[in-house]
């Protein structure tokens, strides 16, 4: 029987532990390039970047790492016992569609904005500037999302350090 070679598999897809590794740090490697750029481009926020860089990193590495170390089948299972926040952006596809797209469309806007404003949008509001273009209005509408998205993180950061410490616990208990 010919084995399959998981290698060719889509990351989503694959199904297996490799698969989540990979759709976690192909997420992670492509954002954490975009904000290097952008800590070139704006070198007087570098820190911001590097402060997102980290948390984002940081959070969904031991997130990811405390449900394989548990035992989950995916790092997108959520115990429905668990915190509230995870368990609607990991339990619902539009909320977890909706904030990754508005962080990433965020950073898109900035490095755009480096190279202008974009066209003009068609409508005036009080408040936008007179000739606000299509990048920034954008920036501006995905900012919420890409501060939420960093709260997130934090919940992320903070739910995965708690569930690593009571499996450190329960493997000290095992051991008395």
């Amino acid at each position: 029987m010919k084995q399959e070679n998981i290698f060719l598999f889509v990351p989503n897809l694959i199904g297996t532990h490799f698969g989540a590794m990979l759709d976690m740090l192909t997420d992670r490697c492509t954002t954490m390039c975009l904000l290097v750029n952008l800590a070139m481009l704006y070198p007087e926020s570098a820190l911001w970047f590097q402060l997102s860089m980290s948390l984002d990193v940081a959070s969904h590495w031991l997130h990811l790492h405390s449900t394989v170390v548990k035992g989950a089948e995916s790092h997108k299972s959520i115990d429905l016992s668990g915190n509230r926040i995870l368990r609607v952006y990991y339990s619902s596809r539009p909320v977890l569609f909706v904030m990754c797209a508005g962080n990433e469309l965020f950073y898109c806007m900035l490095y755009l904005l480096c190279f202008g404003e974009g066209p003009p949008i068609p409508f005036n509001s009080p408040f936008l500037p007179g000739h606000t273009g299509l990048f920034r209005f954008a920036l501006w509408v995905c900012a919420p999302f890409a501060v939420t998205k960093s709260l997130i993180s934090l919940v992320h950061l903070v739910c995965a350090s708690c569930n690593m410490a009571a499996l450190d616990a329960a493997e000290r208990a095992k051991r008395k």
